[in-house]
């Protein structure tokens, strides 16, 4: 997706619980290995004890909508990604938070893509808000709002054993999209591209058959024994291999859309995905020194994994801290189960 500068990052929230779960104490409690600990490099998890994501996802979004002076009533477009369960069956979780906000002007859009949940929300905002942009000129500004949640509770949900290369922590996220940009915002989204390797979905069924009711197969989400059974019969370099091209393919076609050199010395960074660090240092990390001239960095390691909230978390902290002077770009890099890939590609804009 192109945007071609129309759409703008008005600003950006995370919402995290103020409890903690250390590694050191789940090591202790034989909650983890202490190798998978160390390979997974977060010191702590945030842990959401009495709200729930959808709770937390209205707290992000009140923040983000604050910081850019927003009124809910002024939001034409409400879409919440999430991946685990948010508290009702059969219900829909944008509806709450929009109601929760008084989004009463919004349609709110529920999106399932697991950990690429919060990056295919964004995509598919920008590109709504673009195109009404285009086909509605003289209306005036339009905003899309932007949120994540998650919050992985046992018995359900083991936050640092259901998954390889990652640990999951309780938080949510919220971004504020603007079209056409203001002069004032704070950075411009030049491009999001994605791209999928849908025969890998495999990976997360494994060979269990198709459940009448969730977690029939299973009593709790164990993401390794459903990919232990893939790479029993597919064995590891195949997903490698896979995982490196997709990389490859995203970053170019980003920089493509983005119409940038992958030298250009305005890129400053790419930001990784909050996943552990042995999956970094062995598979991303490597892939990227021959890609760009930019150096890959991570920041919310104390997170760790946010499910769908990774790449939003990512411009909150673009903008906190702040990492992009004036007219310097920066790639932010997500994926998930499925598998897709996403690169975001974000400018400051100039001083004026």
């Amino acid at each position: 997706m192109r945007t071609n500068a129309l759409v703008s990052i008005v600003s950006a929230a995370v919402w995290l619980p103020p409890d903690r779960d250390s590694a050191e104490s789940a090591v202790a409690e034989q909650r983890v290995e202490a190798k998978a600990a160390r390979d997974l490099g977060h010191p702590r998890l945030p842990v959401a004890q009495d709200v729930s994501a959808p709770e937390m996802a209205v707290l992000a979004a009140r923040e983000a909508l604050r910081l850019g002076g927003v009124a809910a009533a002024d939001t034409t477009l409400l879409l919440h990604a999430w991946m685990h369960y948010q508290g009702h069956d059969l219900w829909s979780p944008p509806h709450y938070i929009a109601h929760q906000l008084g989004a009463h002007n919004t349609v709110p859009v529920g999106i399932q893509q697991i950990c690429n949940g919060g990056a295919a929300a964004l995509e598919l905002a920008a590109a709504r808000l673009a195109m009404l942009s285009v086909l509605s000129t003289g209306v005036g500004p339009r905003h899309a709002l932007i949120t994540t949640a998650d919050r992985f509770t046992e018995p359900g949900f083991d936050r640092w054993r259901s998954d390889y290369g990652a640990a999951y922590g309780d938080a949510a996220t919220a971004v504020l999209l603007r079209a056409p940009a203001d002069p004032d915002d704070p950075l411009l989204l030049r491009a999001l591209h994605t791209v999928a390797a849908p025969h890998l979905e495999a990976m997360h069924r494994g060979t269990d058959p198709f459940a009448r009711l969730p977690r029939e197969n299973s009593s709790m989400v164990d993401m390794r024994r459903t990919k232990r059974a893939y790479l029993s019969e597919h064995g590891a370099a195949p997903f490698k291999k896979v995982n490196e091209e997709m990389i490859q393919r995203v970053v170019r076609g980003a920089l493509d859309d983005a119409g940038l050199a992958a030298d250009d010395p305005r890129i400053r960074f790419v930001l990784l995905p909050r996943l552990g660090r042995r999956m970094l240092d062995g598979a991303w990390i490597p892939t990227l020194r021959d890609l760009v001239a930019a150096p890959a960095v991570r920041w919310g390691s104390d997170t760790g994994h946010l499910g769908t909230g990774d790449l939003p978390a990512g411009l909150h902290e673009v903008l906190r801290r702040p990492a992009l002077a004036p007219g310097d770009i920066g790639l932010l890099l997500n994926a998930g189960a499925g598998f897709t890939w996403s690169c975001a590609v974000v400018e400051a804009p100039a001083a004026r």
